[in-house]
């Protein structure tokens, strides 16, 4: 399989909506926007990612859609975010992504955060060179309670 980057298109927020409403997907991911399943807040989150000039891209599998990477934040807090369809988790998708966007965006030192018990991301993260830094706790829209994470950094 084939895994790219391109630019996000209007017509792949659908498919990002979509995702965003898979509960194995979200409780995995934990840490979303409040009110997932409401649209006209999730095309303002991505109007507002969108028009940032942050990194963001649709990752592509043989050039179909299949998930977003992006690197945002201010600069000398940098993080990634991916999220890639659970259909086609524990295929390396996520990892090809991850490293497609770690060769895009050059900088460093990036920060990720993930759940402490969302092995699968945790070890994609570590696949491209991410080791744990810390621990954090925060509030998981997704699962409805606090929960622990992991702050991982790449280089610096």
């Amino acid at each position: 399989m084939e895994i790219s980057l391109r630019e996000v298109r209007a017509e792949d927020l659908d498919l990002f909506f979509e995702q965003m409403q898979d509960p194995e997907a979200a409780r995995m991911a934990a840490f979303m926007p409040e009110g997932p399943a409401d649209r006209a807040r999730f095309d303002a989150h991505w109007a507002r990612v969108l028009a940032s000039g942050d990194v963001n891209r649709t990752v592509l599998a043989d050039g179909a859609p299949v998930g977003h990477a992006a690197v945002y934040g201010p600069e000398e807090e940098r993080e990634v975010t991916y999220w890639i369809g659970r259909d086609h988790w524990g295929r390396g998708v996520a990892t090809a992504a991850l490293r497609a966007l770690l060769e895009l965006v050059p900088e460093r030192p990036l920060r990720a955060r993930a759940a402490a018990d969302n092995t699968g991301s945790l070890q994609v993260l570590e696949k491209c060179g991410f080791r744990v830094t810390g621990k954090d706790r925060g509030f998981a829209h997704a699962r409805g309670k606090e929960i622990d994470e992991y702050v991982l950094t790449l280089g610096g």
